[in-house]
């Protein structure tokens, strides 16, 4: 992961995604020991109350940015927090925060309050330029649902974490794509599952009698040869995270959305231009994750 500000960021608008995905946030800044800042973009919804808060200032009423730190903090108490708004639109505000930040958190699903904005298509629109992780949060989403499930009596809180799941392009990997998810991994003592998808390339003046079936099996043991050479620095240095290879064929999209189910983190990534230009967006296979995947997705740009 780049160094930069020491601090994760979770857009906040008051509606009920953004609040499940900042419980997830406080919950991951609590596993990397970071403080947590929360950010409105946009003009801030007063929130009526019956009666008088004693702590807020005459003339003032608690807004939903107020009311998600105080959450947060009753439910986390020894995490730092830090509540921050902007008049600025959704989408360059949070830009900017996660410019400054570890990794931005957002709510997947849901109307916010971002000038009119669905989440969804300012979560996508971030997704797609951010220079840092992006972390897309299903509504919803638990404590318990990052864990196994709870089968002997052990405390829910306490129970494994389930694994952490990557998608990865052996023929393009990117270390800050790896060590984002071998560091999600190593924070929940968690195991990480490390898939690859691939198919066979249209075949251009075939002919009968050419052993399909050889060439077929000869590109797979490569694409082992490259996974397993390409994970093995990674080991090393992370010696107690238990890592698993899968070599898949077909489309990575089905697969990856099938291994959601099983996750409590997928990790994709985002190619970058070459030298940190211009973004290239988020791909078919992308999309399709980040609507429809089970669990969180961290969305890791790269080069």
């Amino acid at each position: 992961m780049k160094t930069g500000t020491r601090t994760i960021t979770v857009g906040i608008d008051g509606s009920r995604p953004s609040l499940d995905a900042a419980d997830w946030a406080a919950r991951e800044a609590e596993r990397h020991r970071l403080p947590l800042r929360l950010l409105h973009a946009g003009i801030a919804p007063v929130l009526p109350v019956r009666v008088p808060d004693v702590d807020v200032p005459a003339g003032r009423t608690r807004t939903a940015l107020d009311r998600a730190a105080i959450q947060l903090s009753y439910a986390h108490p020894a995490l730092d927090i830090i509540a921050r708004s902007t008049e600025e639109p959704a989408v360059p505000a949070l830009l900017e925060a996660v410019a400054q930040s570890e990794m931005l958190v957002l709510g997947s699903r849901g109307s916010t309050g971002f000038a009119g904005f669905l989440v969804g298509s300012v979560a996508l629109e971030v997704s797609a330029r951010a220079e840092r992780p992006v972390v897309l949060v299903r509504a919803g989403e638990l404590p318990e649902d990052e864990r196994m499930p709870v089968v002997d009596g052990t405390p829910p809180g306490e129970a494994r974490y389930l694994p952490v799941v990557l998608g990865l392009d052996v023929d393009h990997p990117a270390d800050d794509l790896i060590g984002y998810a071998f560091d999600a991994a190593a924070t929940r003592s968690a195991p990480l599952r490390v898939l690859h998808t691939w198919t066979m390339p249209p075949l251009r003046g075939y002919a009968p009698g050419v052993p399909l079936l050889e060439e077929a099996t000869e590109r797979e043991n490569s694409k082992w040869r490259v996974l397993s050479a390409t994970l093995q620095p990674w080991r090393h240095k992370f010696p107690e995270t238990h890592v698993s290879e899968e070599l898949v064929h077909g489309h990575p999209g089905h697969h990856l959305l099938k291994a959601s189910t099983r996750a409590g983190l997928l990790v994709i990534g985002r190619k970058t231009g070459a030298g940190g230009g211009a973004p290239t967006g988020l791909g078919r296979a992308a999309h399709s994750l980040v609507h429809h995947a089970t669990c969180p997705v961290a969305v890791v740009p790269h080069t």
